[in-house]
C-alpha cells in the first residue's frame, strides 16, 4: 500500500499540508461522515461528506470509497456552482475504522486542459463532465454501470438506515435475450437493450432514484424512501412499458421481464445481500413465467 499514509504521518504533517491545499478533511467512506482537524485533536462530525458540495446528494464518483476498496490513491476534479476543485483521496494505513483523507484544492485558475480556447471555461467543465460519465456510465445504453453500483449502493445503505427510511431495489432480466440476438442478429439486441434502458428512465425520479445496467440483460434499479408496494407499482409500469415496445417492425419482435424485488426496511443490509435477495426473487418470477407459458402451450 505504497499510496497509502499513516495517521500519526498526517498529524506530524497537517502545517504542509494546509499551505499547500485550501481544505484537509478526513472521511469514514463506509459511513459516509466527516473526521475535522482542530489542531492535532481528531473529532468526529455529524455532518454527512456530500453536504461539502451543498447539492444534498451522495456523489456519482465517490473518490473516498474507491480508494479504501482498492488501497491507492485517487484524483478527482469536482465543480461547484462557482469554482473547480481538485480532490485528492488517500486511505490512511493505521486506523482502526475505514478512514481517507481528502486534500482541497481550488484549481479554477490554476489548470488548462489540452489545446483551444483556454479563456472558455465550460470548455474546462465539459471536458471533466464528460471524462466522469466514461467512468460510471454504460457506453450503450447511458444509465450508470456496476463499478457505479459498488460505489452507490454502499452509500444509499447508509443514508436510508441513517434516516429510517425504506430502500428498495428491482432487478431486471430480460426474457430469452440470447434468442434475439441469436435470431435477429446484435443490432436488434442492442435496440433491445437501449429500448429497455429508457422505459426505466421514464419510471423513476432523476433526483432520487437511479437505474444501472448491471451486465448483459440485467438491470438494476434503486429507489429510494420507496415501499415494497410502491416499488411493485413502479416495476409494473416499467413491464407494461416494455411489454408494448416492438423493436422492429417488419418481424413484430417484442421483448418482456423477469424481475425481483427487495425492500430494505428497518434492519440494514449489505449491497451484496440486498442485490442478492433480488435477484433470487428475479429468478423464481423468471421460473414461473416459463411455467406457465409451458402451460398456456399444451391447453
Amino acid at each position: 500500500m505504497t499510496d497509502s499514509v499513516t495517521l500519526k504521518a498526517l498529524e506530524s504533517n497537517l502545517g504542509v499540508f494546509h499551505k499547500m491545499y485550501d481544505m484537509v478533511r478526513i472521511v469514514d467512506p463506509i459511513d459516509k461522515k466527516v473526521v475535522e482537524f482542530r489542531g492535532l485533536e481528531r473529532n468526529e462530525s455529524n455532518e454527512i461528506c456530500y453536504n461539502y458540495w451543498k447539492h444534498n446528494k451522495i456523489c456519482d464518483n465517490c473518490i473516498s470509497v474507491r480508494a479504501y476498496l482498492e488501497e491507492k490513491c485517487y484524483f478527482k476534479i469536482e465543480e461547484t456552482s462557482d469554482a473547480i476543485m481538485m480532490v485528492t483521496a488517500i486511505m490512511i494505513e493505521d486506523s482502526e475504522k475505514p478512514t481517507v483523507i481528502e486534500l482541497f484544492k481550488n484549481a479554477s485558475d490554476s489548470i488548462m486542459i489540452g489545446s483551444g480556447d483556454y479563456s472558455d471555461g465550460r470548455m474546462l467543465r465539459s471536458f471533466l463532465s464528460e471524462l466522469r460519465d466514461m467512468v460510471i456510465r454504460d457506453k450503450l445504453t447511458g444509465l450508470y454501470n456496476r463499478r457505479y453500483v459498488e460505489e452507490r449502493l454502499p452509500a444509499d445503505i447508509v443514508k436510508a438506515t441513517l434516516e429510517k427510511k425504506p430502500l428498495s431495489v428491482i432487478f431486471f432480466d430480460i426474457d430469452n435475450f440470447k434468442d434475439i440476438n441469436d435470431t435477429y442478429g446484435h443490432a436488434y439486441g442492442d435496440k433491445a437493450l437501449v429500448e429497455f434502458a429508457n422505459s426505466i428512465i421514464q419510471c423513476i425520479k432523476p433526483d432520487s432514484d437511479w437505474a444501472a445496467r448491471y451486465g448483459g440483460d440485467e438491470f438494476l434499479v434503486c429507489l429510494a424512501n420507496t415501499s415494497e408496494i410502491e416499488a411493485h407499482q413502479i416495476a409494473n409500469m416499467i413491464r407494461c412499458i416494455i411489454s408494448n415496445l416492438i423493436i422492429s417492425e417488419n418481424e413484430k419482435v417484442k421483448i418482456s421481464t423477469s424481475l425481483g424485488i427487495y425492500t430494505m426496511e428497518g434492519k440494514p443490509l449489505t449491497p451484496k445481500e440486498l442485490i442478492s435477495f433480488a435477484d433470487k426473487k428475479m429468478y423464481k418470477d423468471k421460473q414461473h413465467r416459463k411455467k406457465c407459458i409451458v402451460k398456456k402451450e399444451n391447453t
